[in-house]
């Protein structure tokens, strides 16, 4: 007899665990299918282990810079596997964290490969054979992998995605990133900190494409004054592969050059794990390998919801975590706020950070807008200076007219911790007036959220 749940998560990632979760604390008996590693890709193979990857390389940055700070360090250097154990030992604790909360909610784990069979049914492929499962409310949290372009795919040797990134075995002297997205920045910000030779390619016009024009701008000569080599308006055109190197043929403006690398990082987007899952046969949209839903989540199939990277963009954890709330808070008949992609945050972790929430300067003025910019620099903090880290800016977008707070783009350090504050603003509708009247600690990194409305508004009082 098929096993009956009130709720059934298919994907154990950011998404599907946390919805499983709040099923379970809502009162649904919850069970939730697994094919590989509960904590899925963002806390296995992305997010966690990313930042834990960071932050040797900001210490190790941290300690060349040891004289700035009135200390000295001698013979500085790094073991790469020791580096990568550290990272991989993080993940696996959080993925030991993830098991003991779906038990600690009596959330039923199925560890095998589900595929809709029906209305309200799944078959489970497991070791132990395929069993049947069926519920009222069915969750599609499967996520998305790393898209591989003809002829720039990945081998695990010379060519790597992410994955290979994550546990490399060498150090890359010669490097190609292909795409300047947070993926491609963090892996180049990585490489390039611990002495890679680090080239960046980008198709679009500008590196970090979806920020706004100022911070990406502001990035680059930061990334440049590193030493790593930006080429926008550029497309890798094919890869010739031979023992030991990969010479890159890359053009620039209808030229054509070619260029010698041993390593080259594929990180041209992703594409949803739409596959063996009955999609088509249960009468559910597929658009661009994503599956098409409404504002809930739903998927048009009565019971069948689609949550995370899966249901498209933005891709990121905390929108699929939050997803997974407000879909487990329908199913027990809540009536949650829809999920806002515009008041989502972005964080990307290369040095210097980049974060952002809302319009762009530029988008805000397409949808007509008529907008009050400001913008604070570093330099005029005391903690940032007093921290070494004076390169960074603040800015902020507000609508002329109502005092609406349309958007926040940032570049320094911390700024992915920061970036909280005009999200919290933004949900409580905020105005410019709300966020003058607020104090702010000093000193703090946080008082540059203050000043950049001041300036948006003629009043800044530190620049």
């Amino acid at each position: 007899m098929a096993a009956t749940y009130d709720f059934l998560v298919v994907g154990a990632g950011p998404g599907g665990y946390v919805a499983a979760i709040r099923a379970a604390q809502l009162g649904l008996k919850t069970c939730v299918v697994e094919r590989e590693h509960l904590g899925g890709i963002c806390l296995n193979w992305g997010c966690i282990p990313t930042k834990a990857l960071l932050r040797s390389s900001e210490v190790f940055h941290l300690m060349h810079r040891a004289k700035d700070y009135g200390l000295s360090a001698d013979k500085i250097g790094y073991d790469l596997d020791a580096v990568v154990k550290r990272s991989r030992g993080v993940a696996k604790q959080m993925e030991g964290g993830v098991k003991h909360l779906l038990k600690k909610n009596k959330v039923d784990v199925v560890m095998g490969e589900a595929k809709l069979a029906g209305k309200g049914k799944l078959t489970v492929k497991t070791d132990k054979g395929t069993e049947e499962i069926s519920a009222k409310h069915i969750v599609l949290a499967t996520g998305a992998r790393a898209r591989e372009l003809p002829g720039l795919e990945a081998d695990g040797d010379l060519v790597w995605t992410y994955k290979h990134a994550l546990a490399p075995k060498r150090m890359p002297k010669k490097l190609l990133v292909i795409g300047s997205g947070a993926i491609g920045i963090e892996f180049a910000s990585f490489y390039n900190t611990l002495g890679a030779d680090t080239t960046v390619v980008e198709v679009m016009d500008r590196v970090l494409p979806v920020e706004d024009a100022e911070i990406s701008a502001f990035a680059k000569k930061q990334f440049e004054k590193q030493g790593m080599t930006i080429m926008e308006k550029s497309m890798v055109k094919q890869l010739d592969r031979a023992k030991g190197k990969v010479t890159a043929h890359i053009e620039t403006g209808g030229k054509v050059e070619k260029l010698e690398f041993d390593t080259v990082i594929s990180a041209v987007g992703i594409v949803g794990n739409v596959e063996n899952l009955g999609l088509e046969e249960a009468g559910i949209k597929v658009d661009r390998t994503h599956v098409v839903t409404d504002e809930y989540c739903r998927t048009g199939v009565e019971g069948v919801y689609a949550i995370g990277d899966l249901a498209g963009a933005p891709w990121l954890a905390h929108k699929a975590s939050h997803e997974g709330v407000m879909v487990a808070e329908l199913a027990a008949g809540g009536h949650p706020h829809a999920v806002d992609p515009a008041s989502i945050a972005g964080c990307t972790y290369c040095h210097p950070q980049v974060a952002s929430v809302g319009l762009t300067e530029a988008k805000a003025k397409e949808q007509g807008y008529k907008v009050k910019v400001g913008k604070f620099p570093f330099i005029g903090n005391g903690k940032a200076v007093a921290l070494g880290e004076p390169d960074g800016m603040i800015k902020t977008i507000f609508d002329e007219k109502t005092g609406e707070l349309l958007g926040a783009h940032m570049v320094g350090a911390e700024v992915t911790e920061l970036i909280q504050g005009y999200v919290v603003g933004r949900a409580l509708e905020t105005t410019e007036e709300d966020l003058m009247n607020t104090v702010f600690p000093h000193p703090t990194l946080s008082e540059m959220l203050h000043e950049s409305v001041l300036a948006a508004y003629g009043r800044a009082i530190h620049i």
